[in-house]
C-alpha cells in the first residue's frame, strides 16, 4: 500500500501516453486509477469464497464476509466493471472466480430478499459481458427464488422474513433495486409472471412508501392477509419521518429502472420527484449526510454511497426523459456527484484498499459509520462507466460532424 500512490500515478502516465487515445476524459482517468488500484488489491486476496465489505477506521485492508451476506455480489461486480473498461483478461478471470460462489444463492431455499443485489450485480454483469449461458440459467433461477417471497394479498415481495414476528408483512425501499432481476428474467426466458410481480411491487411501493413530501420510508408495514398498509418506518434513518439518504437514492434508481422496463409514466414522475427532493436538500459540499434530518448536522457523518447510487439513478433518468433541459439537469447533477467523489476529500488514494471514503451503513446500530463500504465502490464504478459511455457517444457525434 505504501507504493500505491506512485503506482496509480505511473499507471496514469502510461495510460495517457497510450496510442488508444491522445487525451483521456475525466471518467477514463478515474477508471484507469480504479482499475490499477483494484488489481493491486487483488494481489492480497487468496480466497474466492469470501468478499470485501468494509474497512474499519485506522485499517487499510478490507474486512470480509461470506457468500450469504447481502453485499457479496458487489466485489465481483466491481471486477466485472474493471474488466469491461480495461479489457484485461486477468480481471475477467478474477471476476469469474469471485462470481462462482454466489451460484449457491440462486438455488438456496433460504428466503432472501437481497438476491437481486447478490446475483444480478455479479452474474448479471458477467452475463452481459460474456453471454455465458450458464450465467443466464443461474440468473433465471435466482429470479424464481426471489419470486417465492411475493405476497399476492399485499402485492409486494416480503423483505425481512426474520422480522415476521414484528411485522405481518414488510417491504423496504431497497428492494426496488431487486426488481431489475425480475424484469430481466421475464424478458429472457423466465416466467412472464415475474414482470407482473415486479410491476405490482413497484406500484405498492410507490403508493405507500413514497411520502407526500417526496421522501421515502425505509420500510412499509402491511397486513399480510388484507394487504392494508399499516405504518411507515425508517429503521436505518434518524426517524420514521426523516429522509434517510441511501433509501432516497434506492428509490431514485429503482423507480427509474421500473419506468425503463414498463413505460409506466408514474414511475418516471416518482423518480424525478425523489431526485429533485434529494438535490434540493443537499448540503453545500454536494454530498449528503447519512440522513438529511439528523439534528447533529453539520457534525453528522456523510454517506458517499448514497451519492454514488443517486448518480447512477440520475444518469438512468437522463436516458429516459425526452426534454433536453431535463437530460442536462440530471447528467450535470450525476457528473457533479462523481467529480466530488473523485476529489481528495472522498477518493481514497493510497489511504486504504477501497475506492471511496466516508460511507455510512446502519447508523442507528452504530455499524459501519464513516468508513469505506463495498457498495459505494460498486456504484461509483457504475457511474463512471455510464459517464465514459456518454463521453464516447458525444465524441463520436462530434467526430462525425467534423467529417
Amino acid at each position: 500500500m505504501k507504493q500505491l500512490f506512485l503506482l496509480l500515478i505511473s499507471f496514469s502516465i502510461i495510460a495517457c501516453s497510450s496510442q488508444k487515445k491522445e487525451t483521456l476524459t475525466f471518467a477514463e482517468k478515474m477508471l484507469d486509477l480504479n482499475v490499477a488500484k483494484t488489481k493491486e488489491t487483488l494481489k492480497g486476496l487468496s480466497s474466492n469464497d469470501s468478499f470485501p465489505r468494509n474497512i474499519p477506521k485506522s485499517k487499510k485492508d478490507w474486512e470480509f464476509v461470506k457468500v450469504r451476506d447481502w453485499c457479496s455480489g458487489f466485489w465481483p461486480g466491481v471486477l466485472w466493471y474493471a474488466y469491461e473498461y480495461s479489457g484485461d483478461e486477468s480481471l475477467k478471470t478474477d471476476a469469474e472466480n469471485f462470481t462462482l460462489p454466489i451460484k449457491t444463492i440462486a438455488y438456496s431455499s433460504a428466503r432472501n430478499h437481497d438476491i437481486g443485489f447478490m446475483v444480478y450485480c455479479s452474474y448479471g454483469n458477467g452475463y452481459r459481458l460474456t453471454g455465458n449461458e450458464e450465467y443466464k440459467n443461474i440468473l433465471l433461477s435466482a429470479a424464481d427464488t426471489l419470486a417465492t417471497l411475493y405476497n399476492p394479498n399485499v402485492g409486494s415481495i416480503l423483505s425481512w422474513p426474520i422480522k415476521k414476528d414484528e411485522y405481518s408483512h414488510n417491504t423496504i425501499i431497497d428492494n426496488m433495486m431487486n426488481l431489475e432481476l425480475l424484469f430481466w428474467a421475464a424478458k429472457n426466458g423466465g416466467d412472464k409472471r415475474l414482470y407482473d410481480i415486479a410491476k405490482s411491487h413497484a406500484d405498492v411501493t410507490m403508493k405507500n412508501i413514497v411520502r407526500p413530501d417526496s421522501a421515502v420510508y425505509h420500510l412499509g408495514e402491511f397486513n399480510e392477509e388484507t394487504g392494508a398498509f399499516i405504518k411507515g418506518h425508517t429503521h436505518q434513518g434518524y426517524a420514521d419521518e426523516s429522509m434517510w439518504a441511501r433509501g432516497q437514492a434506492w428509490g431514485i434508481y429503482g423507480f427509474a429502472i421500473a419506468y425503463r422496463e414498463t413505460g409506466k409514466l408514474e414511475y418516471l414522475d416518482t423518480a424525478i420527484k425523489l431526485s429533485d427532493h434529494f438535490l434540493n436538500r443537499l448540503p453545500k459540499d454536494g454530498i449528503p449526510y447519512w440522513d438529511f434530518d439528523d439534528p447533529k448536522i453539520p457534525n453528522a457523518p456523510k454517506d458517499a454511497s448514497a451519492a454514488a447510487i443517486a448518480a447512477c439513478g440520475m444518469l438512468e433518468i437522463s436516458n429516459l426523459v425526452k426534454d433536453v433541459k431535463l437530460k442536462e439537469k440530471y447528467i450535470n447533477a450525476a457528473e457533479n456527484f462523481v467529480k466530488i467523489l473523485s476529489s481528495k476529500e472522498y477518493f481514497s488514494g493510497d489511504t486504504n484498499q477501497a475506492l471511496l471514503l466516508h460511507s455510512t451503513g446502519h447508523h442507528p446500530k452504530n455499524s459501519e459509520i464513516d468508513v469505506p463500504i463495498i457498495y459505494a465502490d460498486y456504484y461509483y464504478m457504475e457511474a463512471l462507466m455510464r459517464l465514459k459511455k456518454m463521453e464516447t457517444i458525444t465524441s463520436n457525434i462530434a467526430q462525425k460532424s467534423k467529417n
